[in-house]
């Protein structure tokens, strides 16, 4: 069952992709009735990638498990009546279209806060309802470039993609968190609110210390830093056979435990060095080139080092302690579905659990809140 937090909140999520719709499960995984209102031909997601035998992604059945989605269509005036009558029921409104779009259809932020005084607004877009790019084109890749998430990450010669998309999932739970402080600040006031919401502008707000460091002259090129690849001890080390191990060794004591488990005491002083530790960080390599992941674990997981191998996908669900917290969950089947559930859990409870989408109209969702 989901987490009772938000229990009895209604939040209506127009939102299409990852963005938006993660948000709302979130907020579903919290409690709260989520009933996903899309266009007539639907979310684009359903059909963005392999298909499964009815016609649908994988990607979007997980992205809007614990949902009730209806379709609607907001250029008809019947339709456009019916979403307004549930906006005027619900509590809360996530949705990541470009600003001025819903104001095209007739249900911009002026017309919902007419409608529903208590309503919070989440607007989660690209690049916020303002400014020059306000309506530009987007995607995480973008995002995340223009928010300083690329600078600094990668090897010395390009900066590298990550994956799952970074920005896309950050900016849902800041979206997520903003509702909830949102409702609460309801409860105050009595007076919903517009939430005016950046994905790149998520991932800018991490980069105070990397432009403070800029403004003083003290940036490392990329992949240099400590934190980046620089430093011997925090670092991602390729094995004999062709698998990987990260090495987080930061502090001294995990640094002088690691070298003494691999006889190599003389490395203790140069985690000191100044980096890029290019030296150092070499014959760190060629060490962990000489042995088998699986050797490797055998000496370093019992030394109290931050070492941990690199578990393939395939690997991660029977990883131990992955399994030992129960936060996936697996429908077995010809067309499986791997779930990750909110990594919460309260009171020595479990996960909360995500019932699977549920198609409906919006005459039943408007029967059932009355």
């Amino acid at each position: 069952m989901p987490l009772p937090f938000l229990s009895g909140l209604r939040v209506i999520d127009l939102g299409q992709y990852l963005p938006g719709p993660y948000a709302a499960q979130m907020l579903a995984d919290l409690g709260a009735e989520v009933v996903k209102v899309e266009a007539p031909s639907g979310d684009p997601l359903r059909q963005m990638g392999p298909t499964d035998a009815d016609g649908t992604t994988a990607a979007y059945k997980l992205l809007n498990a614990g949902k009730t989605v209806i379709r609607l269509n907001l250029k008809d005036d019947g339709d456009r009546r019916a979403f307004e009558t549930l906006i005027a029921g619900a509590d809360a409104l996530v949705e990541s279209y470009r600003p001025g779009v819903l104001d095209k259809l007739g249900v911009g932020h002026a017309r919902l806060r007419a409608l529903n005084p208590r309503l919070v607004h989440a607007s989660l877009s690209g690049w916020g309802s303002s400014g020059p790019y306000a309506r530009r084109a987007g995607h995480d890749l973008n995002y995340m470039a223009v928010g300083g998430g690329l600078d600094s990450s990668g090897t010395p010669d390009r900066p590298s993609i990550s994956h799952p998309p970074v920005a896309d999932f950050a900016s849902a739970q800041q979206a997520a968190l903003a509702v909830v402080a949102a409702l609460f600040g309801r409860q105050r006031s009595g007076e919903g609110c517009f939430l005016d919401l950046s994905i790149m502008e998520t991932v800018l707000g991490w980069q105070g210390f990397n432009l403070t460091a800029d403004a003083r002259g003290e940036v490392p090129d990329r992949g240099e830093a400590l934190l980046s690849g620089g430093a011997a001890c925090y670092r991602i080390y390729r094995t004999a056979d062709g698998r990987f191990a990260t090495l987080s060794a930061l502090e001294a004591k995990f640094w002088q435990g690691f070298c003494e488990a691999v006889e190599r005491p003389d490395w203790i002083a140069r985690q000191a060095d100044p980096l890029p530790q290019a030296a150092l960080i070499a014959e760190v390599d060629a060490l962990f080139a000489s042995r088998s992941l699986a050797d490797w674990k055998a000496l370093l997981d019992p030394v109290d080092c931050c070492f941990e191998a690199l578990p393939t996908l395939a690997e991660m669900p029977e990883h131990p302690h992955i399994a030992a917290r129960g936060q996936i969950r697996v429908t077995p089947g010809p067309e499986p579905l791997v779930e990750t559930l909110m990594g919460l859990r309260v009171d020595g409870g479990t996960p909360p659990e995500r019932a699977p989408l549920r198609e409906s109209t919006a005459a039943a969702v408007l029967a059932a809140w009355k």
